[in-house]
């Protein structure tokens, strides 16, 4: 199976409050132990730790792994530039943030309709 080339190409992230890294890397097509080193490198990416310390990633988990994926893979950012990019450059880290999450809930919701109407 081919990698998706951008963030468009991915599947719609499920209505599940946890989700494991497997589940995360299929979700945004990265490696697991690349997951792993994003989390070391941004530091807004905390995903719940439990038993046996296995990650849980959140929804909003997986929207900043998104971004982060679309800063580095396709706009061509640097770990370095990427991050500095996620703390928003001069705008508040949260204004930045917000407008990530509104821009993938409005591409999942255009995913939506197109199935709807279809």
């Amino acid at each position: 199976m081919l990698e998706p080339s951008h963030n468009d190409e991915l599947p719609v992230i499920p209505g599940k409050r946890y989700f494991t890294i497997g589940e995360v890397s299929e979700l945004c097509a990265v490696k697991p132990h690349v997951l792993r080193y994003w989390e070391q490198e941004f530091p807004n990416l905390k995903p719940v730790k439990r038993r046996g310390n296995r990650r849980y990633y959140q929804r909003e988990d997986v929207i900043l792994i998104r971004q982060i994926r679309s800063l580095l893979y396709d706009q061509g950012y640097t770990i370095g530039g990427a991050r500095q990019r996620m703390s928003g450059e001069g705008e508040g880290e949260e204004n930045s943030e917000f407008k990530v999450m509104i821009r993938q809930m409005i591409d999942e919701l255009e995913d939506v309709l197109k199935v709807l109407t279809i």
